[in-house]
């Protein structure tokens, strides 16, 4: 019996790895989607980044209802099922915050003005340098490497630089001479992708209560 629960542990352990890859390939398509509306790159066609970014972020969803089957079957102690699969439907959300940007600049035709441009780069790159470090933070709760709490700091200051410059776009966005409307609907994609840094912060907390919950 102890070696059934061992052998499904690892393989809810596998599963994890294999829905924070997937993760990392949406994340990856997501952000080269972005580079399109940014002018940073004329070889990749903006459709077929956001059809990849589409395609792994069902793949992740597939993933973790697997990882739900196979804990909720006797796989995990009951007193870590909810705090792993509330994680991941934590994780969860970032995935779905990509898509949702992607929807929001093709169906309301949003191009990036140069002037905030540089400005939304670096709040994008820092957002997806926080996913990185939260990918990174829950493979090393799960691999029980040690670690996980030292990335928490780095992320929340993440957040709070990313709120900085969200603040800062917001502000130039109303102080030009852009018509209302687009200034409003810039300001929703603005808000929405400091959304991604707030999300990530959030499951950075999450990942350092559960391992903390392994040294009481």
């Amino acid at each position: 019996m102890l070696s059934f629960f061992f052998k499904k542990q690892h393989m809810v352990e596998t599963l994890i790895m294999d829905y924070l890859e997937d993760l990392r390939k949406t994340q990856e398509f997501f952000s080269g989607a972005l580079k399109v509306c940014l002018k940073e790159s004329s070889e990749n066609d903006f459709d077929f980044m956001a059809e990849q970014t589409h395609k792994f972020e069902s793949k992740a969803d597939d993933s973790r209802e697997e990882i739900k089957n196979l804990m909720y079957s006797k796989a995990l102690l009951p007193e870590s099922r909810g705090d792993i699969m509330g994680l991941l439907e934590a994780v969860d959300v970032i995935p779905g915050i990509f898509q949702l940007l992607l929807n929001m600049i093709k169906t309301e035709r949003i191009q990036i003005p140069d002037f905030i441009a540089p400005d939304i780069k670096e709040l994008l790159d820092l957002s997806l340098a926080s996913c990185d470090l939260m990918i990174r933070q829950i493979e090393t709760l799960f691999k029980r490497t040690g670690g996980v709490r030292t990335l928490v700091a780095t992320i929340d200051l993440n957040e709070s630089h990313c709120d900085h410059i969200e603040q800062r776009i917001i502000t130039n966005l109303f102080d030009s001479d852009l018509d209302p409307f687009q200034k409003l609907i810039l300001k929703e994609l603005i808000v929405t992708m400091g959304d991604i840094s707030d999300q990530a912060d959030r499951v950075s907390k999450r990942a350092n209560i559960i391992s903390m919950k392994r040294t009481v």
